[in-house]
């Protein structure tokens, strides 16, 4: 499998990236819904350590991901919609945007409660403001909407995802999935080849 994409398929770079950031958002998601049933204590801040170290490896990555996108070719979207299309943009963009705006709001919240954000243990990171309980409560309302904007982002995602392989029966999820080959694009599924055939 190729490791850049090309106009007919994804290639392995993006793909990992992909799923890799699909396990880390769905367990940072996990973590937060988790801990907030947590009463105050060492358990609850050693959970919430590890959700805001993931919070800042789904930064990291979602800023790799971008600069890999704009290295390599797009894959044609295989929609003859144009305003399905368009959608499709939109989606991924406001993913992209909220990928980078919560990671930050969460970091930006740690350092108005005066508590810095320690990546793994392994270092820490510098606060983005100072201390400030108002701004705190601001960031924290902030944080929750932006979790919640994620799921009807990643929601919709997967679902227009099922739409493209179960109605249109066409190769967008296929060509996203693990160990397919970078051209799955290019070949019409079977519900197609038969149809044709007719």
């Amino acid at each position: 499998m190729a490791i850049k994409s090309h106009k007919n398929g994804f290639g392995f770079a993006t793909k990992s990236l992909h799923w890799v950031m699909a396990l880390l958002i769905l367990s940072a998601f996990t973590i937060g819904w988790y801990m907030d049933f947590l009463p105050l204590g060492m358990a609850k801040l050693e959970w919430m350590s590890r959700h805001k170290s993931l919070g800042v490896t789904i930064l990291t990555l979602t800023i790799l991901r971008i600069v890999w996108r704009l290295c390599e070719p797009t894959p044609e979207a295989l929609s003859p919609h144009k305003l399905e299309r368009g959608a499709a943009k939109l989606g991924h963009l406001g993913l992209y945007g909220v990928m980078i705006a919560m990671p930050l709001s969460g970091w930006m919240m740690s350092s108005a409660a005066n508590f810095p954000v320690s990546v793994f243990g392994l270092f820490t990171l510098p606060n983005l403001v100072d201390p400030d309980k108002e701004l705190f409560e601001t960031l924290r309302t902030v944080h929750w909407a932006l979790s919640w904007t994620i799921v009807v982002l990643v929601g919709t995602h997967i679902a227009a995802a099922l739409k493209h392989h179960f109605i249109d029966r066409d190769a967008t999820l296929r060509r996203m999935l693990p160990g397919s080959g970078s051209d799955a694009s290019s070949r019409p599924s079977a519900h197609k080849q038969k149809e044709s055939s007719l």
